[in-house]
């Protein structure tokens, strides 16, 4: 891993670019966790990053706490945690846990199996944890990839990167699809909040109004309020709210645009109105979020996302 600034002030959060080691196949990486801790200093990796490539990591023993968007995750053996391109995270003590971390870019895939295993859904789950079989099925997955990681030169080239290719697939595959277990409350969603979820995605920073989504999709408003609550467990309007204030957080953390500039990119007609909406919905103003999301250790990220939710 390569991190970069693509900004000049030493306090943003850094985008991190991937870097295959010299001498392997760019695209894909599996190491261990001792290796990352050997590789990259624990300054460096406390820090929250922005990576323009995926993440997946499982804990072999151990465990620890990571933070992604804001909303902290308490990792155990056996789950597995997915940071998608774009999502700020944030690791926390490595000291004690060890596991296995997949890199990997987006362009990997062929467009059929990453449409397949989800790899662009924005609303996935962070963390999953298969059970019994599928368990079985994706640690197998996970060791059949890090084995053909490990043994360049024994194939070809271009058969060796076929493989990674494939075997790396099986895996995302499979996480994407894990059965719910038998008693979660977890139904597939409907059409409706399916529509609803990738129209917001769209049109979030041109319109925060349910009004609007409805008008543009062809439903009543109540309609997308039921389908909503069952999808996601909000109101139309408190999901809507969710993914503006997520991207502003993401804004203010990353980036060195000022309050009033992230309020233009996200459709707010002044700067004040834009402060009084994540006021609201966060309890600190845009600039006091800056501040305390860049100078904060990583398990104090937690109490942001807490705070955020209690104000809803």
């Amino acid at each position: 891993m390569m991190a970069k600034s693509r900004h000049g002030s030493p306090r943003e959060i850094p985008e991190v670019a991937f870097a295959a080691p010299a001498g392997t196949p760019a695209g894909v990486e599996v190491m261990s966790l001792a290796e990352l801790r050997r590789r990259v200093s624990e300054r460096t990796l406390v820090r929250p990053q922005r990576p323009d490539f995926h993440h997946l990591l499982t804990l072999t023993a151990g465990d620890l706490w990571h933070v992604v968007d804001f909303e902290g995750h308490a990792l155990r053996p056996g789950s597995w945690l997915w940071v998608r391109p774009g999502q700020v995270h944030q690791w926390g003590d490595l000291t004690q846990a060890e596991g296995t971390l997949i890199l990997f870019q987006q362009d990997v895939l062929d467009p059929a199996t990453a449409t397949a295993a989800r790899v662009d859904d924005p609303h996935a789950p962070v963390v999953c944890t298969p059970v019994a079989a599928e368990a079985e099925a994706v640690t197998m997955a996970a060791e059949h990839l890090r084995r053909e990681f490990q043994a360049l030169g024994h194939l070809p080239l271009d058969v060796h990167i076929a493989a990674l290719r494939h075997l790396l697939a099986v895996l995302l595959l499979r996480l994407a699809h894990l059965t719910v277990p038998v008693g979660s409350p977890a139904p597939e969603p409907d059409e409706t909040y399916l529509r609803f979820r990738d129209a917001v995605e769209q049109h979030f920073t041109a319109t925060r109004r349910v009004e609007d989504y409805a008008r543009m999709l062809g439903y009543a408003g109540r309609t997308l309020a039921r389908a909503t609550l069952s999808g996601a467990g909000l109101s139309a309007k408190e999901f809507i709210d969710r993914r503006v204030v997520l991207e502003a957080k993401r804004l203010l953390a990353h980036g060195d645009e000022t309050a009033a500039q992230i309020s233009d990119r996200l459709g707010f007609v002044t700067a004040s109105q834009f402060s009084k909406y994540f006021m609201q919905r966060t309890g600190r103003s845009p600039i006091d979020f800056r501040k305390e999301i860049r100078g904060q250790a990583p398990n104090e990220s937690h109490g942001v996302r807490q705070g955020a939710d209690q104000k809803g």
